[in-house]
């Protein structure tokens, strides 16, 4: 299958540098595509350079901060405008392990979403706070009480989505970020009869630069789930 690798960015130049020569040297078929919100550590302008030099890596740079949420949503349709047959979505950070991506693309042919979980089988995350890993397996545990998506680890950033999964949403509808983001695309998926599965991974938090979570994008995931249930409820849902 056509694959790509989707990389949202910002200030990951660090770890940006590192990621993509190794995924280039694991999977030589596979396609890169970095996101990059205009980052002011000039990570779009090496993403620029490896580009030139390898047409397996692409970039698109946008504006500004626009959020994870819409970064995703223009790698979706930039796979779909170049006939990709599957995307991968993967942080920047090394918090998702390059190695973990040959299982998704073994089982991927099988199922419509592959789910890298946290949570399938215990708790499989390393160095973060025990304040944040509560926050997480509660917001999963919450997530699954009031939408009923049978998913373990739902805000779980690390997947691989088939094409038709995409052109099933109306991507211009999708305004969330962060855990929302995660929540609203799996719930559709599911809602749609794909067919889901989770692989179990390790997250591991990252070493270099600073995480993008806020309060915000908690209170964003609060609420969206109140509204996914509504919407199923109404037969409103994307």
């Amino acid at each position: 299958m056509k694959t790509i690798v989707i990389i949202p960015t910002y200030n990951e130049l660090n770890n940006i540098q590192r990621l993509v020569p190794e995924l280039l040297e694991l999977y030589p078929l596979l396609h890169i595509l970095v996101v990059d919100d205009n980052s002011p550590d000039g990570t779009a302008d090496l993403v620029d350079q490896l580009s030139q030099k390898d047409e397996r890596v692409k970039l698109i740079k946008r504006s500004g901060k626009m959020g994870l949420g819409t970064a995703y949503v223009a790698g979706f349709k930039y796979a779909l405008e170049n006939n990709y047959d599957a995307v991968i979505q993967m942080d920047a950070d090394f918090s998702h392990d390059p190695k973990e991506i040959k299982n998704f693309l073994e089982l991927i042919p099988i199922y419509d979403l592959v789910i890298g979980s946290r949570y399938i089988y215990g708790v499989r995350v390393i160095n973060w706070p025990i304040r944040r890993l509560l926050l997480s397996y509660f917001a999963n545990l919450y997530t699954r009480i009031i939408t009923g998506l049978p998913v373990k680890d739902g805000t779980g950033g690390f997947k691989c989505i088939r094409r038709e999964v995409l052109q099933s949403i109306d991507l211009d509808s999708i305004h969330s970020n962060g855990y929302s983001f995660q929540i609203e695309i799996n719930f559709i998926a599911w809602k749609k009869k794909f067919k889901l599965t989770e692989m179990p991974i390790v997250f591991v938090d990252r070493v270099k630069g600073t995480s993008k979570m806020s309060k915000k994008i908690v209170r964003e995931a609060v609420f969206m789930v109140w509204k996914l249930r509504i919407q199923s409820l109404l037969g409103t849902f994307n």
